[in-house]
């Protein structure tokens, strides 16, 4: 049974008070460590998802504004990057758009983490998933899951088709062809949304989760900036974006039981909150395993969570100082708001950032 991460509050509680107290022991310092009342000072390098750029440079900026000497270089190459860079040992911090699978963080290393040490996940970036698409004169569309699929699977190839003007009467639908635009690069963003066309059009969309898009055909773009560069230059073009930068393409309401739901942060975080965590994890690594197939009201199913991930014991002090700083601003309701004015994004509730706040408090 896979238990809410409410329930896990006390077990991480109780490895953060552990961790606090090796930290302690342990404390040493660095050149790059928090200085007192001349704040914090240093270098840190992270990257990964473009998703939560717009995001990540919001808090960024928030940080340094208060820490002057602080420097934070975000490179938002992409999740699969993100993540194999950060296991690398060439990103203090990554950006992703999925946690690392328990898989991969059995066969490790990490090589910025103390051998043996967990990870650090913390869902701090919650945003739906535009499906955005360019067609003069429409503005909205409703779509069905199957009939979604379909667009991108490449069996519904024109925009007139009778599954697309059954679900938008009184929608004058062109019979232009249908172009579908996915991500090139190994992105959290493709793997979110491949997720929910697999839990949700099962029949029509037969391949399996990935953050590689699975399909031959369509157009590719590289990262979040190049899918909505092909969906606005081209005409009868539809892709899937973080919803913060769906600008002015249209977009579209997807169906959640009888309602058509257009993406919202309230939405999206409605699914987080219902949602459980993935099972045999660290106290510090809160994955959360989303349900896209609930019928619940006002619920946009077709949601991004990206994570901030860490080392919970770092091989440099300093840097751990820095990631912790980084992070604590991240999850505070300042960060969260400065966050969600920027980019969309819906804060994350109290209880899940009591639960990543202990998280936090892990890392030495």
């Amino acid at each position: 049974m896979k238990i809410t991460r409410f329930a896990r509050l006390g077990a991480v509680a109780a490895a953060a008070a552990l961790a606090l107290t090796g930290c302690a022991v342990n404390e040493g310092g660095g050149s790059t460590a928090p200085a007192g009342d001349d704040g914090l000072s240093g270098t840190l390098v992270g990257g990964g998802a473009s998703s939560q750029e717009v995001a990540v440079q919001t808090w960024t900026s928030g940080l340094q504004g208060d820490n002057p000497d602080l420097t934070i270089d975000y490179d938002p190459a992409g999740s699969g990057t993100g993540r194999e860079s950060f296991q690398a040992g060439a990103f203090q911090f990554a950006g992703s758009d999925r946690p690392f699978t328990v898989e991969e963080i059995e066969a490790g290393p990490f090589d910025a983490c103390v051998e043996g040490s967990d990870i650090v996940e913390l869902p701090t970036y919650i945003s739906p998933i535009a499906v955005v698409f360019n067609l003069e004169g429409i503005e909205t569309l409703n779509l069905d899951a199957p009939t979604l699929a379909g667009m991108f699977a490449g069996t519904i190839t024109t925009w007139n088709d009778p599954a697309i003007a059954a679900l938008n009467e009184g929608v004058t639908l062109p019979a232009a062809a249908i172009t579908p635009v996915h991500r090139s690069d190994d992105s959290g963003t493709t793997e979110n949304f491949t997720d929910y066309l697999f839990q949700a059009a099962p029949d029509v969309w037969t391949s399996e989760p990935d953050g590689v898009w699975p399909l031959s055909g369509g157009e590719a773009a590289q990262g979040t900036s190049g899918v909505i560069s092909a969906v606005e230059g081209g005409q009868g073009t539809i892709g899937y974006a973080d919803a913060s930068r769906a600008g002015d393409l249209g977009t579209v309401a997807i169906q959640v039981g009888e309602e058509f739901v257009p993406y919202s942060p309230e939405a999206a975080a409605a699914v987080v909150d219902a949602s459980p965590e993935e099972e045999g994890r660290a106290p510090t690594d809160i994955a959360i395993a989303l349900d896209r197939t609930t019928t619940a009201a006002g619920v946009y199913p077709i949601v991004l969570v990206s994570y901030m991930i860490g080392c919970a014991d770092y091989q440099d002090d300093a840097t751990a100082a820095l990631v912790k700083a980084l992070f604590e601003y991240v999850a505070s309701p300042e960060g969260q708001d400065a966050a969600a004015e920027a980019a969309g994004s819906a804060p994350i509730s109290d209880a899940l950032r009591e639960q990543v706040s202990s998280a936090i408090d892990a890392i030495q």
